[in-house]
Order: structure tokens, then sequence, then C-alpha cells
């Protein structure tokens, strides 16, 4: 009798072995996606942050009356050369946190996202922007760079020369 029943059966596995191999198959790739989850958490995903403090090279590489983007991308800082000295400016609008464009042609900033308009030393004239771009404390190190610092922002206000405000703001060279 039980040979006739092994006769019976079609295939390589009956239906009852079929669904428990299913069945551990499933619990196994149960298993499996909860370690993979806990061994992830022990790895956080942590992104990279910039050093607030970072040296930007020589004064005198610094062309008078221009915007220098070297910094822009790494450390979302422009570094401009006035007659009055050098200034760092955090490349955020203060109207939504998104990055403004240089416009040389226009001697301008631009935020793509809401129109706001910077002058190069920060100063708003157009768009939502409440106030000024924030500038960054700059100073000379021993060896004779420039030396950024981001943990001191200066935010400006608004009708007010920026130069005055804060005098930390600005190297004057």
């Amino acid at each position: 009798m039980a040979a006739e029943a092994k006769e019976d059966k079609k295939g390589i596995w009956s239906r009852r072995d079929f669904f428990t191999r299913l069945g551990w198959g499933g619990f196994a790739v149960f298993g499996l996606a909860t370690l993979l989850g806990f061994v992830r958490s022990a790895f956080p995903r942590v992104l990279f942050e910039p050093p607030k403090r970072f040296k930007a090279g020589d004064p005198k590489d610094y062309v008078l009356g221009e915007v220098n983007e070297k910094f822009k991308q790494e450390f979302r800082v422009w570094i401009v050369r006035e007659e009055t000295g050098l200034y760092a400016l955090f490349a955020k609008c203060t109207h939504l946190g998104c990055t403004p464009r240089w416009l040389p042609a226009e001697n301008k900033f631009k935020c793509p996202c809401h129109g706001s308009g910077f002058f190069k030393d920060g100063t708003n004239f157009e768009g939502p922007a409440p106030r000024p771009l924030d500038r960054f404390k700059i100073e000379l190190a021993e060896d004779g760079q420039l030396v950024v610092d981001k943990s001191a922002t200066y935010s400006m206000k608004p009708g007010e020369d920026p130069d005055d405000q804060y005098p930390q703001s600005i190297f004057k060279a």
C-alpha cells in the first residue's frame, strides 16, 4: 500500500513537501531580512561634514573686484575681494536656503528658487529674501594664509553697511 502511494506521487516533491519547503524558505528570508536590518543599524549613515575652519590660500591669490567660487562646492562659501578687504559670504539664500548663483555679467548673486537678488557684498535688493547673505569670520593665520571660520556666522542687518556691522567678517588686506 505504501508502495502504491509513492508511485502516485508526480514530480520530485509531493504537495506537502512543496508547501513545507516554501514555508521554511519564507521564514528564512524573513529572518535574514530582519538580521540584515539589525546589522545595518550598527553602521549609521553619516553624512560627511566639512570642517568648520579651513585655509583659503594667500590673500594675493584673490583678484580685486572678483567673486572666487573655489570653495562654493565643498564649503558653500564665496570669497570676495574689494577695495575694503576680503570677506567670506555664505552661499545660502536667507529666504529658504537655496544656493544662489554668481552672475558675473550682471555683477550680482541670483537665487534660482524664488528670484532673490544680492549685490556683491551680500546685500539683498530684490525678491523675498528678508536680509543680506550671512558672512563668516575671516582672518590671517600665522603662515600668511587666510582662514575662514564657519563657526562664527554674522547675520547682516538690512539697510546697514555690512563692513561696519561686524569688523571680524572682513579682512583688511
